[in-house]
Parts: C-alpha cells; sequence; structure tokens
C-alpha cells in the first residue's frame, strides 16, 4: 500500500495531484529568494498546482573551494522563516550533518537528505527523529530498491513521512542517466516518488571546476516522468539563470516554468484518469 505524505494541507502520494519543489538551488540573496517565490506562487496558483518552496542555505558538496556555497544556516533559515510567512507556503531544504537537524526543524516543513549523503545513518536518524517529513535523496550510486533499506532507517524511530526522489545515476564520468524503471521501483516500495528534474541532467563536473547540465531535456524529462507516475517534480529555478551563482548550468529559467507546468499538469490529470477506469 503506497503511503500519502502530508505536508501542511498539501498530500503527496496515493492519487493525489501532482506537486511542485522549487526555487533557487541556494539561497543568494533574500531579495532573489522572495522575488523567486513570489513568481512562483503566482504561477502555481495560477494553474492550482500544489507548491513548496525549495532552496538551500548551504551546499556542503561543491566541487571547489571557490564554488559558492551560501549564506549559512543562521542567516539563511531567516531568509526561509520570511519566505514561509509572507507567501503562506512550505518549505524544504537541505540539512547535511545531525546537529543540523532540529534547528532547521523549527523552520522547514521538510528535511532533505542529499544524495551524496543518503547512506548516512546518524544524519537520517537525526532528521526522522524531528517528526518532519523527509524527502531522501536516491545516491547517483544506489540501486533504486535499495532505498527500502535507507527508508527503513527512518521507520526505525516511528517517522513513515518520507519521500524518494530520483535524480539520475552515474553513467562513467561527467554524466548523469534517468532511469525511468527507478520511479517505479521506488513507488512499488510503498513510498511517493519525486523526480528531481534539474540534478538529473547535470554533467557533474564538466567545466573543470564546477558542473554544468543539458536544460533543454528539462521538459521533457519531466513530461516522461509524469506520465510513468512521479507524486512530485523537485525543479531547480532562477529568474536570471545566466547570473546565478550555484548550477546555472542544470537550473530552468524561471520564465519556461509555466509553459512546463501546463503540459506536465495535463499528462498528470489524464493519467489519473487512466488509473480511475484501469
Amino acid at each position: 500500500m503506497r503511503r500519502t505524505v502530508k505536508i501542511k494541507d498539501i498530500s503527496i502520494g496515493r492519487g493525489s495531484h501532482l506537486v511542485l519543489i522549487a526555487g533557487p538551488c541556494v539561497i543568494e540573496s533574500e531579495s532573489l529568494v522572495l522575488e523567486t517565490a513570489q513568481k512562483i506562487k503566482n504561477i502555481t496558483d495560477k494553474l492550482k498546482f500544489p507548491f513548496i518552496f525549495k532552496s538551500s542555505y548551504k551546499k556542503a558538496n561543491r566541487l571547489s573551494i571557490d564554488s559558492y556555497s551560501g549564506p549559512g544556516m543562521e542567516k539563511g533559515l531567516k531568509i526561509l522563516e520570511q519566505v514561509k510567512k509572507e507567501f503562506n507556503i512550505p518549505i524544504l531544504t537541505d540539512i547535511h550533518s545531525p546537529d543540523e537537524a532540529d534547528p532547521v526543524s523549527e523552520v522547514a516543513d521538510v528535511l532533505q537528505i542529499p544524495a551524496f549523503l543518503c547512506r548516512q545513518t546518524d544524519l537520517i536518524l537525526s532528521a526522522a527523529k524531528t517528526g518532519k517529513a523527509l524527502n531522501i535523496k536516491k545516491g547517483q550510486f544506489m540501486a533504486p530498491e535499495d532505498m527500502d533499506q535507507i527508508a527503513r532507517k527512518a521507520e526505525s524511530v516511528g517517522n513513515d513521512q518520507i519521500l524518494l526522489t530520483e535524480r539520475g545515476s552515474f553513467f562513467g564520468y561527467h554524466n548523469l542517466v534517468v532511469d525511468f524503471r527507478s520511479l517505479v521501483i521506488m513507488s512499488n516500495l510503498g513510498y511517493p516518488v519525486v523526480f528531481d528534474a534539474t540534478h538529473s541532467l547535470q554533467l557533474p563536473g564538466g567545466v573543470k571546476t564546477f558542473s554544468s547540465g543539458e536544460p533543454k531535456f528539462i521538459l521533457p524529462l519531466s513530461r516522461a516522468a509524469v506520465a510513468c507516475g512521479c507524486d512530485a517534480l523537485f525543479i531547480e529555478t532562477h529568474p536570471r539563470v545566466e547570473e546565478a551563482l550555484c548550477d546555472k548550468g542544470s537550473m530552468l529559467p524561471l520564465d519556461r516554468l509555466e509553459q512546463l507546468l501546463f503540459q506536465v499538469k495535463l499528462i498528470d490529470e489524464h493519467r489519473r484518469t487512466w488509473l480511475k477506469e484501469a
């Protein structure tokens, strides 16, 4: 039986409407975050699309020491709290160490476990003990069926509010590939499944000191993932991608988001109709 994860008034999984998790990769400034949140909310309100805002106060896995990694937890959480209050939307953000779980849970509605850290038991247990929903990203090195064992770590401390995210698998050096069977396999484990449409097409370390990507594939891969039955889309987006301080090679330009959501909403509506008629 597939679970439903409840995040404020948003339900994810088991027949619920497709949900959007979106925002800039990392907090660059308060003004940028508020601008992005407002624009995404305008689009999702127009399309009646459930929306969870995402941005990171820290990116702890940058390739280069010179890469921008965010404003830090204290300043970043204050900005995320402002977004939450001003726009009345749930917040998702990453944590990277067990001691971040409690303070971050005071602001965030969903704690995200980064893909590179998905096997870190202490991190998952600390996050799960907060009682907040968890979004656990499948490591690029993990088989989808093995994510069942990762989720069971969270469940061992009484937290079953778990999302599993597909974000591509290593395909040689500097490349990722999406195996869409992964969405079905993880869904069959009983958890709502998220498709990360932007990190899945990254080219890790593709430009010597930082990662690039192939954003031209965001739309077709998103359509395919929704047709395969994902419960939510994770999309990093920015109003001025060329100026972004992190992951500008893989983020979706914000002015293309409405077209993408319009198309995947149609696919999701048809898919849910087919399931009812089956």
